[in-house]
């Protein structure tokens, strides 16, 4: 285990030493899974309890086998999208395999059931594929996936789940089934709003996102979903939803409430289970939503995991092969129950964090708790409003395409945001394979036009260079892109992690190093830190950033500066370079020169007073100070000209500001030492 992040407390030795830690988490986050994994199961069109019984699944049988001690597994709005288009599809097909609800004619079940039992048979495929995919160590497949377009699918999902949400949340059920449509349909939906659901759903929304504005710690610390649920349960008492055929008057129009309104929750919990049909697997939609399940849940889940391995106090680290086998075995299981699909949770995982969790037992306290709450208090979840669940989603579908998710994307850089929207258009026009696989020939065509040749997508050029003390230098030669980077990664633990040494990453001679390769390698100094190892980045002083965050792709060229040329009466040099070593310039030259000004012009342009010729390269803010310390303070004494240019230089940062304090000392033995210096620096 690498060392704790600092004052994160010492870990107690067994299940008991910790467990006055992880019960109260698991308690808490068992309040907030339980409305959220009914929320995505309604928005998925499954049965309710298939969202508990995957979260149970995953809090008591996932921690059994995999390594990560603080991630919450279970169904997440990530997979609604596709959840969702499988059973939809489904159930249109089901008639071709019995389900008419005839009986005596096959099945004799409703084509719901068989679009249901038929979605279970390719979950628990796509879970065999998840379990052969961590035994082939696939797990790091992850690192492939460029992150703006990973980021533009979830921005995609969060927007679908908003579009569907929605209506529901004003009570109203939309006529349409696609994305744009029904964000078209939406108007329709406020003209007919049904006014009592809505009030219901609005104060959900105004708990869920007013709550984490409120700065008294004790307000917070109840979940607001669990909060969302202690006030609409009472509301929709109150407003008579249990009954059958309650109404309200509405101006001119009679609006009718009830059990329609909330949470249907037929039979128990063994009642609930519901075994899979594999037929459908035979079918091209079968197929399809077998690698969607896998390719795409994957992906899911391990980002999710790494990012809440940044966020344990104690650094550790998930074996993701492991994650992933330990998923795919749960979602195997479960699916044979009737539960949904499951992955890893950032929401319930940073929650287990920010209420204390040590291990993963609080996981299976998590699971343990929700499994006797259905078994003892189900009819509580009948009182519960869809419309409050449909709020919960519609803020997880914000939160997911976010304005800073766009606003942040735009900051790396426009060509990140164009691939992030182009995957977010294509998405919600078709599929999510489509929408992803879109995002990533937009970034290939990216690179390309970048510089990027064919070869070097695949290939990664380098030499490796062992130091006396036995670490290593390796040298990065044309371009380092996301579809490489898992070569890279592995010279980084060859050469550095495995062996537990200092490593230093030269990239001078590349061409092009993309986003996703610069972020990854901010992440890998995190890694070599967490071993307490360096991790050297050098040789980008010949690049320049396609934007100005810091995590943007850089690309080899010269960068801008400013060039300041000064035309000044040699009685003013002195005066002038002091003042330019004062404002902190990186150095200068002067020469003596030949000139006239425009009073001798006319009269006698051939014969010329001698003056200096001082000349800069800066910043544009010390070229700015210059200017202004000439305009005030030289000019009224002596005639000077000055004019400022932008010029490209190779090493941009050779001509940042210098600390005058500190190099004051350097620069008392006189002009001549001082002046020779600043040029030998400025050639360079």
């Amino acid at each position: 285990m690498s060392p704790p992040k600092a004052g994160a407390p010492a870990i107690g030795k067994g299940v008991l030493a910790n467990l006055r830690y992880d019960l109260p988490a698991g308690f808490l986050v068992f309040l907030i899974a339980l409305p959220l994994c009914l929320g995505i199961a309604t928005a998925s069109e499954w049965p309710p309890m298939s969202g508990i019984l995957a979260a149970i699944l995953g809090g008591i049988l996932v921690p059994l086998f995999s390594n990560s001690e603080l991630t919450i597994k279970g169904p997440a709005a990530g997979l609604i999208v596709m959840a969702l288009g499988c059973i939809s599809e489904f159930r249109e097909l089901a008639v071709q395999f019995g389900y008419d609800g005839v009986a005596g004619s096959g099945g004799g079940d409703d084509p719901a059931l068989g679009g249901y039992r038929l979605a279970l048979g390719v979950c628990f495929a796509s879970g065999v594929v998840q379990i052969l995919l961590g035994l082939f160590r696939a797990g790091a497949l992850v690192e492939l996936f460029p992150l703006a377009a990973v980021h533009g699918m979830l921005a995609a999902i969060g927007i679908i789940i908003f579009s569907k949400q929605s209506h529901l949340l004003l009570g109203v059920t939309p006529e349409a089934k696609e994305p744009l449509p029904l964000l078209r349909e939406l108007p329709h939906s406020f003209m007919h709003l049904n006014p009592a659901i809505m009030i219901i759903g609005f104060v959900s929304l105004l708990i869920l996102f007013g709550l984490p504005l409120i700065k008294i710690p004790a307000m917070r610390k109840l979940p607001a979903p669990m909060l969302v649920l202690l006030i609409t349960i009472p509301m929709g008492l109150v407003m008579g939803l249990p009954t059958a055929g309650t109404s309200y008057r509405y101006f001119d129009h009679v609006i009718e409430v009830g059990p329609q309104f909330l949470v249907n929750l037929p039979g128990t919990l063994l009642q609930s289970i519901t075994f899979p049909d594999f037929r459908g697997l035979a079918t091209a939609t079968g197929i399809q939503y077998v690698i969607m399940f896998a390719l795409i849940g994957s992906l899911e889940s391990l980002l999710a995991a790494k990012a809440i391995d940044l966020l344990d106090p104690w650094r550790r680290k998930t074996n993701f092969n492991r994650d992933l086998l330990a998923i795919g075995m749960a979602n195997t299981a479960v699916a044979c129950i009737g539960g949904l699909p499951m992955i890893a949770e950032i929401v319930r995982s940073s929650a287990n964090i920010n209420n204390g969790a040590r291990t993963r037992v609080a996981n299976m306290i998590h699971g343990l708790c929700l499994l006797l709450f259905v078994a003892f208090a189900a009819a509580v979840i009948k009182l519960i409003p869809t419309a409050a669940l449909a709020a919960m989603l519609v803020y997880t579908g914000f939160r997911l395409a976010s304005p800073k998710e766009f606003i942040g994307t735009y900051r790396i850089g426009r060509e990140q945001l164009a691939i992030f929207m182009t995957t977010i258009i294509v998405t919600l026009a078709t599929d999510l394979l489509i929408g992803i696989g879109a995002g990533i020939a937009l970034k290939i065509v990216v690179h390309y036009f970048n510089g990027v040749s064919w070869g070097d997508f695949l290939r990664i050029h380098y030499d490796a260079t062992e130091l006396p003390d036995g670490t290593h230098i390796i040298r990065l030669r044309n371009a380092v892109v996301f579809s490489n980077w898992l070569k890279l990664r592995a010279l980084l633990e060859q050469y550095g992690l495995n062996p537990r040494k200092d490593l230093e990453l030269d990239l001078y001679e590349t061409s092009y190093v993309d986003h996703s390769v610069v972020e990854r390698l901010h992440l890998a100094e995190h890694d070599f830190e967490d071993k307490g190892l360096h991790l050297r980045l050098v040789g980008l002083e010949g690049h320049q950033r396609l934007s100005s965050h810091p995590l943007s792709a850089i690309k080899r060229g010269l960068q801008p500066v400013s060039r300041l040329t000064i035309y000044a009466a040699g009685q003013a040099e002195a005066l002038i370079i002091g003042k330019l070593a004062e404002l902190g310039v990186s150095g200068y030259t002067s020469i003596p020169v030949m000139g006239t000004g425009r009073t001798q012009i006319l009269t006698d342009p051939f014969h010329g007073k001698s003056c200096t010729r001082i000349e800069v390269l800066t910043t544009s803010e010390l070229s700015s100070n210059i200017l202004d310390f000439l305009y005030r303070q030289v000019m009224p004494i002596y005639p000077v000209t000055a004019c400022e240019e932008k010029v490209m230089v190779l090493r941009a940062d050779d001509f940042d500001k210098c600390d005058y304090a500190e190099a004051s000392d350097a620069t008392k033995s006189g002009n001549g030492q001082l002046h020779e210096a600043s040029f030998a620096s400025q050639s360079t």
